[in-house]
């Protein structure tokens, strides 16, 4: 098969400048990407007389492509004479690369963004030269997103909630589905004073422009009869806005912090106990929490690697912490029960204890099997009765 520039790879060449977002920056942001020559192979003198008819049809396939130029040169072989084929190929301007990919509209678009944008909000015209293809993905809804942001200037950390926020087709799971385009966008148009830096990711949108926040809550259990809020909740579960658990003053002298739901709504009574649902990294919602630094706090998680990097983070708040259930006996006592923890934590965890960092490094480095995990609702209910 020959392996002459064929029309359909001449043509994937310029599409590939779109993909890579250069058509379309060079079609907002003016830069002189055109006039440009493709790359082209094409046959020798040799070719020419061994292949001629086909010489001939490539030839041809050439002169027949619309939007390019060609520039020819002269083959010469002694039988065939002078014959004249394409030396080089040419993109002379935008509008030729886009009628050629059938990206005209999408030109079109993305210009009336560009000049959208400059008349609207000018500060964010050099995003959409570096960003063109996403803000064409972003077409059908560019005209709010530039309304939240005039607003939010205008408005700088507000102290409302996003529902609250009244603008035409503005409504929480709008921002909340644009979170991403809106925190680039927003850290250019605001001053460092209407921005919380240390707030970052999705989570932290809100308090990172200055909107109310979803208050954080934490589930519990009181498992000591002797300490029931209200008459008859003993072990039922109550769950509390985050300032109103720092105030809370149950008379506990230990807290159990666990990991699996069921474990947490399954565990007995336990006198002086209050058992927290902890469900993952983040402990945000304990850390107004003074009073747990007057008890003792157990915490049991997943013997992996990630309930260990969970204590680790646990620690940070509380340094006082001890692990329950998730030492090697538990481990090796369970061993029919393990399963395979799909993406092992490998960082060092510095706030272990001695005997906790010989079994998360054991789990870590395999020395019992491959990614071995024993999920804390896996152990036998008697032994976790035995040591509670």
């Amino acid at each position: 098969m020959s392996d002459w520039s064929t029309p359909a790879a001449l043509k994937g060449q310029v599409q590939r400048l779109w993909d890579r977002g250069l058509l379309p920056a060079a079609l907002v942001g003016g830069e002189a990407l055109l006039p440009k020559r493709l790359t082209l192979k094409g046959p020798t003198s040799a070719e020419l007389a061994e292949r001629f008819a086909e010489v001939r049809d490539w030839v041809a396939a050439l002169r027949a492509l619309p939007h390019v130029r060609l520039e020819m040169r002269e083959l010469r072989h002694r039988q065939l004479g002078a014959n004249l084929v394409p030396a080089e190929v040419w993109i002379d301007n935008l509008d030729a690369a886009l009628a050629w990919i059938g990206k005209k509209g999408d030109g079109q678009r993305l210009i009336a963004l560009a000049e959208t944008t400059r008349a609207r909000l000018p500060e964010l015209t050099p995003w959409v030269i570096a960003h063109p293809l996403r803000a064409l993905d972003l077409a059908a809804d560019w005209e709010r997103l530039l309304d939240f942001c005039l607003w939010l200037r205008a408005h700088p950390r507000p102290g409302i909630h996003l529902r609250q926020v009244d603008l035409p087709g503005i409504h929480t799971k709008f921002v909340e589905g644009h979170r991403g385009v809106l925190a680039e966008w927003l850290d250019r148009l605001l001053p460092p004073e209407a921005i919380a830096p240390e707030a970052t990711g999705a989570r932290g949108f809100e308090r990172r422009y200055g909107f109310a926040e979803k208050p954080e809550r934490v589930r519990l259990r009181v498992l000591d009869p002797a300490l029931e809020l209200l008459p008859g909740t003993a072990g039922e579960q109550i769950e509390l806005e985050a300032a109103t658990f720092a105030r809370f003053a149950p008379g506990a002298t230990r807290v159990l912090v666990t990991e699996n739901e069921i474990d947490f709504l399954t565990l007995p009574p336990l006198p002086g106990v209050v058992a927290i649902f902890g469900a993952g990294y983040g402990f945000d919602a304990l850390a107004g929490a003074d009073w747990l630094h007057d008890c003792r706090v157990d915490y049991w998680g997943d013997l992996d690697t990630h309930g260990f990097a969970i204590l680790d983070q646990l620690r940070a708040l509380l340094p006082h912490v001890r692990s329950l259930l998730m030492d090697e006996a538990t481990l090796l006592a369970h061993r029919a029960q393990w399963v395979t923890e799909e993406r092992p934590n490998t960082r060092d965890l510095p706030r272990l204890s001695d005997a906790e960092r010989l079994v998360y490094e054991g789990l870590r480095d395999q020395r019992w099997g491959e990614r071995v995990r024993l999920e804390q609702e896996r152990i036998g209910f008697g032994w976790v009765l035995r040591h509670l």
